[in-house]
């Protein structure tokens, strides 16, 4: 499903017509801007963790190849939509690799299952195993209308 376009954009479909709701608060639609053409871009991860209800860390399945990634490198201003929650802004902050390896464990002890799953879709998407998968950390503005400053962390 990760190789087929259309298949892994029709989430965002979804979630831009108010459903988002139907996925609960394992997947969010990352709104970004692109970093040529500064137009916004969309895309629909899962939530790989959430230790407090304003940060949420996401997993660039696809390395830090993926444009989602890369536009977040360039601007880490987005905006994230999840559950009931629509288009809150928030600050991106990459994680280290140390600090993801962790999160990545304490994923596989919580959720086993999704794991094998979400493991086996990316090495199929991929072409090779799974190790050292680059994660964003997501601080969702606390206040609406609330300005934050951008903060690279790596």
């Amino acid at each position: 499903m990760l190789r087929t376009r259309w298949s892994a954009r029709l989430p965002i479909g979804l979630f831009k017509a108010g459903l988002g709701w139907m996925f609960g608060s394992r997947v969010l639609l990352l709104e970004h801007r692109g970093r040529k053409s500064g137009q916004p871009r969309f895309v629909c991860l899962e939530v790989v963790e959430r230790q407090a209800p304003d940060r949420i860390v996401i997993v660039s399945g696809f390395g830090e190849r993926a444009d989602w990634y890369r536009n977040l490198n360039a601007d880490p201003n987005c905006f994230v939509s999840t559950g009931r929650m629509r288009r809150v802004p928030a600050i991106a902050r990459f994680i280290s690799s140390a600090e993801a390896d962790k999160v990545i464990e304490r994923y596989q002890v919580a959720h086993p299952g999704l794991w094998e799953q979400l493991r086996s879709a990316i090495e199929k998407a991929i072409g090779h195993p799974v190790q050292g998968l680059p994660m964003v950390e997501l601080t969702l503005s606390t206040q609406p209308g609330s300005k934050q400053k951008a903060k690279r962390q790596v």
